[in-house]
């Protein structure tokens, strides 16, 4: 079945329930006040279906530093010359004028959670009655020897898109006839688990039309990954010989890498390359550390309405959540915030509150047409989001499926970008 706008708007959980309540007033003695700090597929989405909802009953905020958001999910599209960069742009200004949010472009950088106050690097102060963190992901220090965020020109990530996205493309373009690309794959657990290698894929698919005779390195600490049958299927059937694939076995967990001398090093080999992408080890972004709603790495959240474990005045959702089972994806963060946003409300103005549930789907491209998919659906438990049952692409699939699954993907990507901002 392909996923349309519409069918995908109507995947969230109910949350148009009428309200039954007073008004909790807020913290000035007028309306409640929702924080929500960070624009992506959580944030943004929480920031609209509690502003919608509620009719103009609660104040909401959203911070976000950047005033066009470019998707993290299809920027290996554009990589692989499937869309513009301007495809995968989106601005904030509908839910400013359609749904009265104030949206601050701004840095948050302190969070005092006994005044329950947002701090910004201008200066201003935000109070709020309900704070929510979306802040998607940092890098961990030092996992990658050699690699600092300071190299980050000379070897991006591109793993927060917008102008990393960009840089490693012009990279790729400027490859020399024949030359090298290398990749240091992230451990366990990281943003969207298809994501580097659906990006091998759209890069093999960029050089075997632009440089045919180049070559492709993966240096990978995992011993498997998602999709890993499709993926390595399609590799064989598209770009037979192009693809090196390094697991831990034969040293793909122990790499080093000179962005000075633009080399590569794994299990004591050195290569010397001509483009290195480097996507390192992760962690929730650096205002839910600052909030001290982590472990240290990730924000543990109650299932049931994305609340802290630490605080329950605090929500946590998508990449920077420790929240059970779900894929950290831009569906996934989508799909809790819309749960958060029910729950939200439902405290702030006593409107009914519905069993949460999730729901996931990734899909990836691998060539022209040939798209396959991972996805399942999931409940709140005392302890975790628990999958209650998922699915896949099978290897082997005929042609016609696969071209529907990547025009599926198409239809999501229109659909959830409407979802988050109007």
């Amino acid at each position: 079945m392909t996923l349309n706008r519409r069918k995908f708007l109507g995947t969230g959980v109910a949350v148009g329930a009428s309200m039954s309540a007073p008004m909790v007033m807020g913290a000035a003695h007028g309306k409640p006040k929702v924080v929500v700090i960070g624009g992506g597929a959580g944030g943004a989405t929480a920031a609209r279906y509690i502003a919608k909802d509620s009719k103009g009953e609660i104040d909401v905020t959203l911070v976000e530093p950047t005033r066009r958001y470019y998707t993290c999910f299809f920027s290996n599209l554009y990589l692989g010359g499937f869309k513009q960069f301007n495809d995968i742009g989106h601005s904030y200004g509908k839910l400013a004028s359609e749904y009265g949010i104030n949206v601050v472009h701004d840095w948050a950088i302190g969070i005092d959670r006994d005044t329950n106050m947002v701090t910004l690097a201008g200066g201003s102060k935000l109070p709020y009655d309900k704070l929510i963190l979306s802040p998607g992901i940092d890098f961990v220090d030092g996992a990658v020897e050699g690699w600092d965020i300071s190299a980050q020109n000379k070897m991006p990530h591109a793993y927060k898109a917008g102008s990393q996205t960009e840089l490693l493309k012009a990279q790729l373009e400027a490859m020399p006839e024949g030359g090298t690309f290398a990749m240091v794959a992230p451990p366990n657990p990281y943003r969207c688990p298809p994501g580097p290698y659906e990006r091998i894929s759209m890069i093999a698919h960029f050089l075997k039309q632009n440089n045919p005779t180049a070559k492709i390195i993966v240096a990978d600490p995992k011993p498997k990954f998602s999709k890993m049958a499709l993926f390595q299927e399609g590799w064989g059937n598209h770009y037979d010989g192009m693809i090196d694939w390094i697991g831990p076995d034969f040293g793909g967990d122990s790499v080093s890498v000179n962005p000075d001398a633009m080399t590569v090093t794994i299990d004591g080999e050195e290569n010397k390359v001509d483009v290195c992408n480097v996507i390192p080890a992760m962690k929730a972004g650096k205002i839910a550390e600052i909030a001290g709603v982590t472990d240290g790495n990730w924000a543990p959240v109650n299932a049931a309405d994305m609340s802290s474990k630490a605080d329950p005045d605090i929500h946590v959702l998508g990449d920077a959540a420790a929240q059970g089972d779900m894929p950290k994806s831009g569906y996934a963060a989508n799909s809790q915030a819309k749960v958060c946003a029910m729950a939200v409300r439902g405290a702030l103005t006593g409107s009914k509150v519905f069993p949460a549930k999730f729901s996931n789907t990734c899909w990836s491209l691998i060539t022209t047409n040939d798209g396959i998919k991972v996805g399942a659906n999931y409940e709140a438990t005392p302890e975790k989001i628990a999958s209650t049952g998922g699915f896949i692409s099978k290897t082997g699939e005929s042609a016609e499926l696969r071209k529907a699954t990547y025009e599926e993907s198409e239809g999501w990507y229109t659909g959830i970008t409407s979802d988050m901002f109007g």
